[in-house]
Parts: C-alpha cells; sequence; structure tokens
C-alpha cells in the first residue's frame, strides 16, 4: 500500500465492458523511491482531487473490487486524515 495525492480525474469515453462504472483518478505518489511517480488509480470510495489516500496497487487492488477479471493496478482505498505529515 502507498501514499498518494489526487491530482486529477480521469475521463475515458471508451473502455473495456469490465471497466465500466469505474472511476478513475490521476494520483501521485508521495514519499520512498517512487515519490513523484504518476499513476491512475480505481475511486472505490469518492476520493476528491488534492486529497491525500491510500493506495493498494496490485493483485491486491483487483481483490478490493471482489472481480478478479478487471483489468486495474491500482485501487483507491482510503483517505488521509489532513493531520498525517509526509
Amino acid at each position: 500500500m502507498i501514499a498518494a495525492k489526487v491530482m486529477d480525474s480521469i475521463w475515458s469515453t471508451r473502455k473495456a465492458d469490465s471497466l465500466v462504472g469505474l472511476k478513475f483518478m490521476l494520483v501521485e505518489v508521495l514519499g520512498g523511491m517512487d515519490a513523484g511517480r504518476l499513476m491512475i488509480a480505481v475511486d472505490t470510495i469518492g476520493a476528491g482531487v488534492g486529497e491525500r489516500v491510500l493506495v493498494c496497487i496490485g493483485s491486491s487492488a483487483r481483490k478490493m473490487l471482489d472481480r478478479e477479471d478487471v483489468p486495474i493496478d491500482a485501487v483507491i482505498v482510503g483517505i488521509i486524515d489532513e493531520d498525517c505529515m509526509f
């Protein structure tokens, strides 16, 4: 799991059927060796632009959706309280 900041929403007018109904967000990794790296994550909790979030990556991300057939690699699973520092 990694900490990231939500940078923007990602809109897609055409996508694979298994991705229909999923909300995508552009996030920037905070801290560590990947600091500054941008990635696209599925938003499962309604995170907003500018919020710091917890992102689950890899096969664990697919398990968060209870669907192994979805081609995703990152899912937003929590919003970090404002009083936490990085």
